[in-house]
Protein backbone atom coordinates (compact mmCIF):
# COMPACT_ATOMS: atom_id res chain seq x y z
CA UNK A 1 0.00 0.00 0.00
CA UNK A 2 1.39 3.42 -1.30
CA UNK A 3 2.97 5.55 1.66
CA UNK A 4 4.14 9.26 2.48
CA UNK A 5 6.40 11.14 4.17
CA UNK A 6 6.23 14.24 5.81
CA UNK A 7 8.70 15.91 8.08
CA UNK A 8 8.04 18.73 10.81
CA UNK A 9 9.05 22.07 10.15
CA UNK A 10 9.33 24.54 12.44
CA UNK A 11 7.09 24.94 15.23
CA UNK A 12 7.19 28.17 15.89
CA UNK A 13 8.30 32.05 14.55
CA UNK A 14 12.16 31.85 15.26
CA UNK A 15 12.73 27.95 15.74
CA UNK A 16 15.44 26.56 14.87
CA UNK A 17 15.70 24.89 10.87
CA UNK A 18 18.52 22.73 11.35
CA UNK A 19 16.93 19.21 11.96
CA UNK A 20 14.87 19.67 9.03
CA UNK A 21 17.83 19.60 7.05
CA UNK A 22 18.15 16.06 8.58
CA UNK A 23 14.90 15.17 7.92
CA UNK A 24 15.43 16.20 4.10
CA UNK A 25 18.64 14.55 4.04
CA UNK A 26 18.06 11.37 5.79
CA UNK A 27 14.57 11.06 6.71
CA UNK A 28 13.26 10.06 3.36
CA UNK A 29 10.40 12.89 3.48
CA UNK A 30 8.41 14.08 0.43
CA UNK A 31 6.72 16.84 2.13
CA UNK A 32 8.04 19.07 5.05
CA UNK A 33 5.06 21.51 6.76
CA UNK A 34 5.95 24.10 9.14
CA UNK A 35 4.48 26.38 11.40
CA UNK A 36 5.12 29.74 12.15
CA UNK A 37 2.28 30.82 13.73
CA UNK A 38 0.38 31.79 17.11
CA UNK A 39 -1.98 33.97 18.14
CA UNK A 40 0.64 35.82 19.81
CA UNK A 41 3.29 35.72 16.26
CA UNK A 42 -0.11 37.47 14.97
CA UNK A 43 -0.18 40.16 17.30
CA UNK A 44 4.22 40.49 16.50
CA UNK A 45 3.16 40.26 12.89
CA UNK A 46 0.72 43.20 13.12
CA UNK A 47 3.24 45.55 15.35
CA UNK A 48 5.62 44.91 12.25
CA UNK A 49 2.76 45.67 9.68
CA UNK A 50 2.22 49.06 11.73
CA UNK A 51 5.85 49.67 10.86
CA UNK A 52 6.04 49.00 7.04
CA UNK A 53 3.06 47.61 5.31
CA UNK A 54 4.83 45.84 3.44
CA UNK A 55 5.45 43.21 6.31
CA UNK A 56 2.93 41.24 8.37
CA UNK A 57 4.66 37.73 7.65
CA UNK A 58 7.16 35.78 9.52
CA UNK A 59 10.88 37.03 8.15
CA UNK A 60 12.52 33.50 8.90
CA UNK A 61 10.82 32.03 6.24
CA UNK A 62 13.03 33.78 3.25
CA UNK A 63 16.68 32.90 5.12
CA UNK A 64 15.16 29.75 6.01
CA UNK A 65 14.06 29.12 2.01
CA UNK A 66 17.48 29.97 0.94
CA UNK A 67 19.39 27.87 3.07
CA UNK A 68 16.79 24.89 2.82
CA UNK A 69 15.17 24.88 -0.95
CA UNK A 70 18.32 23.43 -2.40
CA UNK A 71 18.49 20.54 -0.62
CA UNK A 72 14.93 20.30 -1.14
CA UNK A 73 15.14 20.43 -4.66
CA UNK A 74 18.34 17.59 -4.90
CA UNK A 75 15.49 15.17 -2.96
CA UNK A 76 12.08 16.41 -4.29
CA UNK A 77 10.99 17.73 -1.76
CA UNK A 78 7.96 20.20 -1.36
CA UNK A 79 7.09 22.56 1.19
CA UNK A 80 4.29 24.04 3.03
CA UNK A 81 4.18 27.01 6.06
CA UNK A 82 1.83 29.38 7.28
CA UNK A 83 4.44 32.34 7.76
CA UNK A 84 2.23 34.04 5.16
CA UNK A 85 0.72 34.77 8.51
CA UNK A 86 -1.54 38.71 8.02
CA UNK A 87 0.61 39.06 4.28
CA UNK A 88 0.99 35.71 2.45
CA UNK A 89 1.49 37.52 -0.80
CA UNK A 90 4.43 39.81 0.47
CA UNK A 91 5.98 36.95 1.94
CA UNK A 92 5.80 35.03 -1.32
CA UNK A 93 7.14 37.83 -3.12
CA UNK A 94 10.14 38.33 -0.66
CA UNK A 95 10.67 33.97 -0.66
CA UNK A 96 10.98 34.77 -4.87
CA UNK A 97 12.90 38.17 -4.65
CA UNK A 98 15.61 36.28 -2.60
CA UNK A 99 15.54 33.25 -5.14
CA UNK A 100 16.34 35.53 -8.02
CA UNK A 101 19.04 37.04 -6.51
CA UNK A 102 20.37 33.67 -5.64
CA UNK A 103 19.70 32.33 -9.22
CA UNK A 104 16.92 29.90 -7.65
CA UNK A 105 13.27 29.13 -8.89
CA UNK A 106 9.98 27.90 -7.53
CA UNK A 107 6.46 27.13 -8.24
CA UNK A 108 4.83 29.10 -5.26
CA UNK A 109 1.22 29.10 -4.69
CA UNK A 110 -0.23 31.86 -2.06
CA UNK A 111 -3.38 30.94 -0.14
CA UNK A 112 -5.64 34.33 1.01
CA UNK A 113 -8.82 34.50 1.94
CA UNK A 114 -8.28 34.27 5.87
CA UNK A 115 -8.66 38.20 6.77
CA UNK A 116 -11.98 38.15 7.56
CA UNK A 117 -11.25 41.85 9.50
CA UNK A 118 -14.41 43.55 7.05
CA UNK A 119 -17.00 41.39 8.76
CA UNK A 120 -16.05 41.66 12.23
CA UNK A 121 -15.75 45.84 11.84
CA UNK A 122 -19.04 46.24 9.85
CA UNK A 123 -21.30 47.63 12.67
CA UNK A 124 -24.12 45.05 10.52
CA UNK A 125 -22.15 42.01 10.43
CA UNK A 126 -23.05 40.65 13.49
CA UNK A 127 -22.19 40.51 17.47
CA UNK A 128 -19.40 37.73 17.09
CA UNK A 129 -19.53 37.43 20.36
CA UNK A 130 -16.26 36.09 22.49
CA UNK A 131 -16.07 32.42 22.43
CA UNK A 132 -15.24 32.65 26.42
CA UNK A 133 -16.75 35.60 27.86
CA UNK A 134 -20.23 35.86 25.54
CA UNK A 135 -19.02 39.85 24.92
CA UNK A 136 -19.99 40.96 21.80
CA UNK A 137 -17.55 42.34 19.17
CA UNK A 138 -19.07 45.52 19.59
CA UNK A 139 -17.10 46.57 22.24
CA UNK A 140 -13.89 46.47 20.73
CA UNK A 141 -14.98 46.79 16.84
CA UNK A 142 -13.22 50.53 16.71
CA UNK A 143 -10.06 49.28 17.58
CA UNK A 144 -9.73 46.02 15.95
CA UNK A 145 -6.44 45.82 13.74
CA UNK A 146 -6.69 42.24 12.36
CA UNK A 147 -8.97 39.41 12.12
CA UNK A 148 -8.35 35.69 10.49
CA UNK A 149 -10.10 32.89 10.10
CA UNK A 150 -8.46 29.25 10.71
CA UNK A 151 -8.70 27.67 7.20
CA UNK A 152 -8.66 24.26 6.52
CA UNK A 153 -6.57 21.69 4.27
CA UNK A 154 -8.57 22.01 0.92
CA UNK A 155 -6.74 24.99 -0.24
CA UNK A 156 -3.23 23.21 0.21
CA UNK A 157 -4.64 20.27 -1.73
CA UNK A 158 -5.58 22.67 -4.54
CA UNK A 159 -2.22 24.66 -4.35
CA UNK A 160 -0.42 21.15 -5.26
CA UNK A 161 -2.45 19.60 -7.27
CA UNK A 162 -1.72 22.38 -9.02
CA UNK A 163 1.98 21.76 -9.19
CA UNK A 164 2.85 24.64 -6.40
CA UNK A 165 6.48 23.45 -4.73
CA UNK A 166 6.25 25.77 -1.91
CA UNK A 167 2.83 26.71 -0.51
CA UNK A 168 2.90 30.05 1.43
CA UNK A 169 -1.10 30.32 3.36
CA UNK A 170 -1.94 32.77 6.24
CA UNK A 171 -3.61 31.70 8.98
CA UNK A 172 -4.73 27.78 8.70
CA UNK A 173 -5.45 25.51 11.35
CA UNK A 174 -2.14 24.39 12.84
CA UNK A 175 -2.63 20.50 11.84
CA UNK A 176 -4.12 21.48 8.55
CA UNK A 177 -0.56 22.55 7.23
CA UNK A 178 0.25 18.60 7.62
CA UNK A 179 -3.31 17.19 6.67
CA UNK A 180 -2.95 18.85 3.53
CA UNK A 181 -0.05 17.14 1.72
CA UNK A 182 -1.51 13.69 2.75
CA UNK A 183 -4.85 14.49 1.54
CA UNK A 184 -3.25 15.62 -1.33
CA UNK A 185 -0.39 12.76 -1.85
CA UNK A 186 -3.40 9.32 -1.63
CA UNK A 187 -6.22 11.55 -3.13
CA UNK A 188 -8.54 11.89 0.05
CA UNK A 189 -11.64 13.59 -0.30
CA UNK A 190 -12.22 16.33 1.94
CA UNK A 191 -15.24 17.03 1.00
CA UNK A 192 -16.44 14.11 2.43
CA UNK A 193 -16.56 14.51 5.74
CA UNK A 194 -19.01 17.17 5.64
CA UNK A 195 -21.01 14.55 3.86
CA UNK A 196 -20.62 12.58 7.17
CA UNK A 197 -18.67 9.24 5.10
CA UNK A 198 -17.42 7.11 8.06
CA UNK A 199 -14.33 6.00 6.38
CA UNK A 200 -13.58 9.56 5.28
CA UNK A 201 -13.56 11.24 8.35
CA UNK A 202 -11.69 8.58 10.45
CA UNK A 203 -9.02 8.55 7.29
CA UNK A 204 -8.92 12.66 8.27
CA UNK A 205 -9.03 11.78 11.84
CA UNK A 206 -5.99 9.86 11.65
CA UNK A 207 -4.05 13.00 9.01
CA UNK A 208 -5.25 15.95 11.50
CA UNK A 209 -3.69 13.34 14.44
CA UNK A 210 -0.69 13.22 12.63
CA UNK A 211 -0.14 17.18 11.80
CA UNK A 212 -1.21 17.18 15.81
CA UNK A 213 1.90 15.32 16.37
CA UNK A 214 4.18 17.12 14.13
CA UNK A 215 2.67 20.48 14.54
CA UNK A 216 5.49 21.48 17.38
CA UNK A 217 8.75 20.35 15.76
CA UNK A 218 11.31 19.28 18.45
CA UNK A 219 8.18 18.48 21.16
CA UNK A 220 7.29 15.85 19.38
CA UNK A 221 10.63 13.63 19.65
CA UNK A 222 11.27 14.64 22.83
CA UNK A 223 11.92 18.07 23.25
CA UNK A 224 10.35 20.12 26.35
CA UNK A 225 9.93 16.61 27.63
CA UNK A 226 8.26 16.86 31.05
CA UNK A 227 8.17 13.58 32.58
CA UNK A 228 9.39 14.07 36.24
CA UNK A 229 12.68 11.83 37.00
CA UNK A 230 12.65 10.65 33.13
CA UNK A 231 13.27 14.18 31.10
CA UNK A 232 16.90 13.68 31.55
CA UNK A 233 16.95 10.28 29.64
CA UNK A 234 16.02 12.18 26.34
CA UNK A 235 19.65 12.43 24.75
CA UNK A 236 21.44 14.75 22.62
CA UNK A 237 18.97 17.73 22.35
CA UNK A 238 21.82 19.64 20.76
CA UNK A 239 21.07 17.80 17.93
CA UNK A 240 17.34 16.84 17.91
CA UNK A 241 15.54 15.50 15.13
CA UNK A 242 12.20 16.59 14.27
CA UNK A 243 9.62 14.01 14.07
CA UNK A 244 8.47 12.31 10.64
CA UNK A 245 5.12 10.58 9.66
CA UNK A 246 5.10 8.13 7.68
CA UNK A 247 1.39 7.83 6.55
CA UNK A 248 -0.41 5.09 4.51
CA UNK A 249 -3.91 5.78 2.55
CA UNK A 250 -5.92 4.13 4.67
CA UNK A 251 -4.91 6.61 7.27
CA UNK A 252 -2.23 4.28 9.40
CA UNK A 253 0.50 5.96 10.75
CA UNK A 254 4.26 5.70 12.08
CA UNK A 255 5.93 8.24 13.62
CA UNK A 256 9.58 8.59 14.03
CA UNK A 257 12.69 10.78 13.26
CA UNK A 258 15.68 11.07 10.73
CA UNK A 259 18.73 8.28 11.68
CA UNK A 260 21.63 9.73 13.26
CA UNK A 261 19.51 12.41 15.49
CA UNK A 262 18.80 13.38 19.34
CA UNK A 263 16.05 13.49 20.72
CA UNK A 264 13.37 10.19 21.44
CA UNK A 265 10.25 8.74 19.85
CA UNK A 266 8.80 6.42 21.70
CA UNK A 267 5.11 5.83 23.86
CA UNK A 268 5.81 8.67 26.15
CA UNK A 269 6.77 11.96 24.12
CA UNK A 270 4.23 10.44 21.28
CA UNK A 271 1.63 10.65 24.83
CA UNK A 272 2.47 14.16 25.81
CA UNK A 273 2.58 15.43 22.36
CA UNK A 274 -0.95 13.93 21.60
CA UNK A 275 -2.53 15.83 24.55
CA UNK A 276 -0.69 19.01 24.01
CA UNK A 277 -3.17 21.81 24.06
CA UNK A 278 -6.28 18.98 24.07
CA UNK A 279 -9.57 20.14 26.04
CA UNK A 280 -11.59 17.61 25.23
CA UNK A 281 -10.32 14.84 23.69
CA UNK A 282 -13.39 13.38 22.30
CA UNK A 283 -14.22 16.25 19.99
CA UNK A 284 -10.64 18.28 18.91
CA UNK A 285 -12.23 20.14 16.53
CA UNK A 286 -10.63 21.39 13.13
CA UNK A 287 -11.76 22.95 9.74
CA UNK A 288 -11.82 19.48 8.53
CA UNK A 289 -12.87 17.20 10.63
CA UNK A 290 -13.55 17.07 14.37
CA UNK A 291 -11.39 13.94 16.17
CA UNK A 292 -12.06 11.60 18.66
CA UNK A 293 -8.95 10.74 20.37
CA UNK A 294 -10.90 8.08 23.13
CA UNK A 295 -10.05 5.00 20.92
CA UNK A 296 -6.48 6.35 19.30
CA UNK A 297 -3.29 3.37 20.21
CA UNK A 298 0.29 4.55 20.28
CA UNK A 299 2.34 0.78 19.70
CA UNK A 300 6.08 1.20 20.84
CA UNK A 301 7.63 -0.45 17.73
CA UNK A 302 11.32 0.71 19.54
CA UNK A 303 14.12 2.59 17.66
CA UNK A 304 12.18 5.81 17.80
CA UNK A 305 9.64 4.68 15.94
CA UNK A 306 5.42 4.56 17.13
CA UNK A 307 2.67 3.30 15.23
CA UNK A 308 -0.58 5.53 15.43
CA UNK A 309 -3.96 3.66 15.02
CA UNK A 310 -7.37 4.51 16.06
CA UNK A 311 -8.52 8.05 15.43
CA UNK A 312 -11.95 8.06 14.94
CA UNK A 313 -13.54 11.56 13.11
CA UNK A 314 -17.08 13.03 12.41
CA UNK A 315 -18.13 16.04 10.42
CA UNK A 316 -16.31 19.51 11.15
CA UNK A 317 -18.79 22.80 12.48
CA UNK A 318 -20.46 24.94 10.13
CA UNK A 319 -18.29 27.70 11.70
CA UNK A 320 -14.96 28.50 11.87
CA UNK A 321 -12.79 29.92 14.94
CA UNK A 322 -11.45 33.42 14.34
CA UNK A 323 -8.45 35.43 15.79
CA UNK A 324 -8.97 38.90 16.10
CA UNK A 325 -6.62 41.49 17.32
CA UNK A 326 -7.88 44.49 19.04
CA UNK A 327 -6.03 48.10 20.52
CA UNK A 328 -5.38 47.26 24.12
CA UNK A 329 -3.53 50.44 25.94
CA UNK A 330 0.32 50.01 26.72
CA UNK A 331 2.26 48.85 29.16
CA UNK A 332 5.04 49.77 30.58
CA UNK A 333 7.57 47.35 32.63
CA UNK A 334 10.54 48.06 35.05
CA UNK A 335 12.66 45.39 36.79
CA UNK A 336 14.51 46.16 40.22
CA UNK A 337 16.54 44.06 42.11
CA UNK A 338 17.33 44.62 46.09
CA UNK A 339 20.19 42.68 47.67
CA UNK A 340 20.60 41.16 51.16
CA UNK A 341 19.96 42.05 54.17
CA UNK A 342 16.08 42.42 54.33
CA UNK A 343 15.94 42.29 50.74
CA UNK A 344 12.36 41.56 50.70
CA UNK A 345 11.23 44.61 53.22
CA UNK A 346 13.25 46.53 50.87
CA UNK A 347 11.07 45.36 47.46
CA UNK A 348 8.03 45.93 49.64
CA UNK A 349 8.65 49.28 50.91
CA UNK A 350 9.86 50.18 47.21
CA UNK A 351 6.53 49.29 45.46
CA UNK A 352 4.91 51.25 48.34
CA UNK A 353 6.66 54.21 47.34
CA UNK A 354 5.68 53.69 43.31
CA UNK A 355 2.23 52.87 44.19
CA UNK A 356 1.80 56.44 46.29
CA UNK A 357 3.46 58.09 43.24
CA UNK A 358 1.00 56.60 40.86
CA UNK A 359 -1.39 58.04 43.46
CA UNK A 360 -0.74 61.13 44.13
CA UNK A 361 -0.18 61.65 40.38
CA UNK A 362 -3.09 60.43 39.29
CA UNK A 363 -1.42 58.27 36.43
CA UNK A 364 -4.33 56.59 35.01
CA UNK A 365 -3.77 52.45 34.50
CA UNK A 366 -5.55 49.42 35.03
CA UNK A 367 -2.99 47.42 36.88
CA UNK A 368 0.16 47.19 38.35
CA UNK A 369 1.51 43.92 38.21
CA UNK A 370 4.14 42.75 40.38
CA UNK A 371 6.27 39.56 40.28
CA UNK A 372 9.32 38.35 41.44
CA UNK A 373 11.39 36.61 38.72
CA UNK A 374 12.95 33.41 40.41
CA UNK A 375 10.54 33.35 43.20
CA UNK A 376 6.88 32.81 41.35
CA UNK A 377 7.17 33.87 37.80
CA UNK A 378 6.57 30.42 36.33
CA UNK A 379 4.15 29.29 38.71
CA UNK A 380 2.37 32.86 39.53
CA UNK A 381 -0.14 31.68 42.23
CA UNK A 382 0.94 28.14 42.72
CA UNK A 383 4.23 28.85 44.12
CA UNK A 384 3.61 30.24 47.19
CA UNK A 385 6.68 32.31 48.67
CA UNK A 386 8.19 31.42 51.98
CA UNK A 387 8.17 33.16 54.77
CA UNK A 388 9.01 36.93 55.26
CA UNK A 389 11.97 36.03 57.46
CA UNK A 390 13.41 33.58 55.02
CA UNK A 391 12.56 36.17 51.85
CA UNK A 392 14.85 38.49 54.01
CA UNK A 393 18.15 36.08 54.07
CA UNK A 394 18.00 35.44 50.46
CA UNK A 395 21.06 37.07 48.84
CA UNK A 396 18.61 39.05 46.65
CA UNK A 397 15.05 39.43 45.43
CA UNK A 398 14.38 40.74 42.27
CA UNK A 399 10.86 42.76 41.66
CA UNK A 400 9.04 43.24 38.16
CA UNK A 401 6.52 45.49 38.18
CA UNK A 402 4.33 46.14 34.56
CA UNK A 403 1.92 49.22 34.47
CA UNK A 404 -1.16 48.56 32.22
CA UNK A 405 -2.56 51.59 31.39
CA UNK A 406 -4.74 53.25 28.32
CA UNK A 407 -2.28 56.37 27.86
CA UNK A 408 0.54 55.76 26.05
CA UNK A 409 1.86 59.18 28.02
CA UNK A 410 1.37 57.24 30.94
CA UNK A 411 3.09 54.49 30.01
CA UNK A 412 6.13 56.49 28.66
CA UNK A 413 6.33 58.25 32.03
CA UNK A 414 6.20 55.07 33.92
CA UNK A 415 9.79 54.52 34.58
CA UNK A 416 10.67 58.55 35.11
CA UNK A 417 9.32 57.13 39.10
CA UNK A 418 12.42 54.91 39.47
CA UNK A 419 15.85 56.14 39.05
CA UNK A 420 15.58 58.99 42.15
CA UNK A 421 15.32 56.05 44.25
CA UNK A 422 18.77 54.80 43.41
CA UNK A 423 20.03 57.18 45.85
CA UNK A 424 17.45 58.22 47.75
CA UNK A 425 15.42 54.87 48.14
CA UNK A 426 16.39 51.54 50.17
CA UNK A 427 20.11 51.01 50.43
CA UNK A 428 21.63 48.28 48.33
CA UNK A 429 19.91 48.31 45.36
CA UNK A 430 21.16 46.06 42.54
CA UNK A 431 19.94 48.19 39.63
CA UNK A 432 16.92 48.87 37.58
CA UNK A 433 16.32 47.49 34.32
CA UNK A 434 13.69 48.41 31.46
CA UNK A 435 13.04 52.22 32.46
CA UNK A 436 12.30 52.79 29.03
CA UNK A 437 10.40 49.67 27.83
CA UNK A 438 7.33 50.59 26.92
CA UNK A 439 4.88 48.70 24.27
CA UNK A 440 1.37 48.70 22.71
CA UNK A 441 -0.49 45.84 23.66
CA UNK A 442 -2.94 44.08 21.42
CA UNK A 443 -6.19 42.27 22.77
CA UNK A 444 -7.27 38.87 21.54
CA UNK A 445 -10.53 38.09 20.25
CA UNK A 446 -11.77 34.86 19.66
CA UNK A 447 -15.22 33.99 17.69
CA UNK A 448 -16.76 32.29 15.48
CA UNK A 449 -18.01 32.65 11.87
CA UNK A 450 -19.79 30.87 9.24
CA UNK A 451 -17.59 29.05 7.20
CA UNK A 452 -19.57 29.48 4.06
CA UNK A 453 -18.75 33.04 3.82
CA UNK A 454 -14.99 32.42 4.63
CA UNK A 455 -14.48 29.66 2.26
CA UNK A 456 -16.56 31.57 -0.72
CA UNK A 457 -13.52 33.67 -0.45
CA UNK A 458 -10.35 31.73 -0.66
CA UNK A 459 -7.93 32.04 -3.28
CA UNK A 460 -5.21 29.84 -4.85
CA UNK A 461 -2.53 32.20 -6.89
CA UNK A 462 0.32 30.90 -8.45
CA UNK A 463 3.50 32.60 -8.51
CA UNK A 464 7.03 32.15 -10.03
CA UNK A 465 8.06 28.93 -12.24
CA UNK A 466 9.29 25.42 -11.10
CA UNK A 467 13.15 25.18 -11.83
Amino acid sequence: MKSVRIGAGLGFYGDAWEPIAASIERGGVQFIASDHLAELTLAILQKDRQRDPGLGYARDVVPLLLRLWPLMQRQGVRFVCNAGGLNPQGAAQAVLAAFAAKGLKARVAVVSGDDVLPRLADPAGGAFEHLFTGAPVASVRERLVFANAYLGAAPIVRALDGGAQIVITGRVADAALFLGPIAHAHGWRLDGAREGEGETLDRLAQGLTVGHLLECSGQGSGGNFGAQGHWQSIPDLAHIGYPIAEVWADGRALITKAPGTGGRVNFDTVRQQLLYEVHDPHAYHSPDVVLDMSGIHLEDLGQDRVRLTGARGRAPSERLKVVAGFRDGYKAEVTWGFSWPDAWDKSQQAQATIRAQLKERRVPHDELYVEYPGLNSAHGPLAPLPAVDALNQLNEIWTRLVLRTPEKAAAEGFGRLFPWMGLSGPAYTCGFTGLHNVSELLGIWPTLVDRGEVEAGVQVAFMGEAA
